[in-house]
């Protein structure tokens, strides 16, 4: 029940076809905290939800993900991990094991897949040539465990991979450390099989928040911003880009992506970002990694 846990129990105490019916934290004030507010039972031990929930968010530190979810998943509960799905490949594999062998919904809180904005641009989208992304922000202590590439940059990286569909065939990355001792600022080059480009740049050691995206395709680019939920797409004329506004119904991402959640528990959709997707984000992110710290990897 931290900042984004108690969020989750706020959406999902106000979903019409779903029954919150407890949060849960290892600081039991924090959990009773929440739980008074919303009119549920706080627990201190997840193990204590077991017999009473259907489906849960699993919203801990990443490095917590594997062990919640597994023991969520083999008693046969469906779960929403917070993005990175895990810490390494192999956890991630086998959640997904778990969850198709007990036909259970395993899906991965990559929150950008919801916003208004992305879902509106999708009908514009032809053949990307170029896609530019910036993920810029102030530092936050809450997330201490993992690098800017695992806290923010895989938002992008989920992004460009669910707009382009093809592999991808080369990453040229850089990063540095400034506040913690991960990597704090990170720039990426993704080149995909179908030769479209990726630079994406993501920083949590900026003032001011910049969440921002950019497709140049042959005759036109699409402009795109998360935080506003606004873009707009420029076409080609004879002499100049003219500028078109693109109508978007802005909705609370959050919300979205857990009615999304639900709708799949009960009906046995696939989610739009599964173990699957989860994993494939991980990899390229864990590859960036690689290509930024080599000397922790030899």
């Amino acid at each position: 029940m931290g900042h984004l846990g108690a969020i989750h129990a706020k959406v999902y105490s106000s979903l019409d076809n779903v029954r919150l019916i407890g949060v849960c934290d290892c600081n039991l004030q924090r959990a009773m905290e929440i739980g008074e507010r919303f009119d549920v039972p706080s627990y201190a031990d997840y193990e204590e939800l077991f017999d009473k929930a259907e489906a849960v968010s699993v919203v801990v530190p990443t490095s917590l993900h594997y062990n919640i979810a597994k023991d969520f998943l083999n008693n046969k509960i469906h779960a929403l991990i917070e993005k990175p799905v895990t810490k390494t490949l192999s956890e991630a594999d086998e959640l997904i094991e778990i969850a198709d062998r007990n036909k259970l919904i395993l899906q991965v809180g990559h929150i950008e897949r919801f916003n208004s904005a992305v879902l509106a641009i999708e009908s514009y989208l032809k053949k990307p040539k170029f896609i530019e992304c910036q993920r810029l922000g102030p530092f936050h202590k809450r997330v201490q465990d993992v690098g800017v590439v695992l806290d923010l940059m895989i938002h992008d990286i989920d992004i460009v991979l669910g707009l382009i569909k093809k592999d991808v065939v080369n990453i040229e990355a850089v990063g540095l450390s400034t506040v913690s001792s991960h990597e704090d600022v990170a720039n990426v080059r993704l080149t995909f099989e179908n030769g479209t480009i990726a630079d994406i740049t993501a920083s949590r050691v900026t003032k001011d928040a910049v969440r921002k995206m950019r497709i140049f395709q042959e005759d036109s680019y699409i402009s795109l911003d998360y935080i506003t939920q606004e873009a707009a797409l420029f076409k080609k004329t004879d002499s100049s880009l003219l500028k078109e506004k693109i109508k978007i119904k802005k909705e609370e991402p959050l919300r979205k992506e857990l009615e999304s959640f639900v709708e799949c528990v009960r009906t046995g959709k696939k989610p739009i970002v599964s173990g699957i997707e989860g994993k494939q984000a991980l990899q390229v992110a864990l590859e960036i990694i690689k290509k930024i710290n080599p000397s922790k990897y030899q």
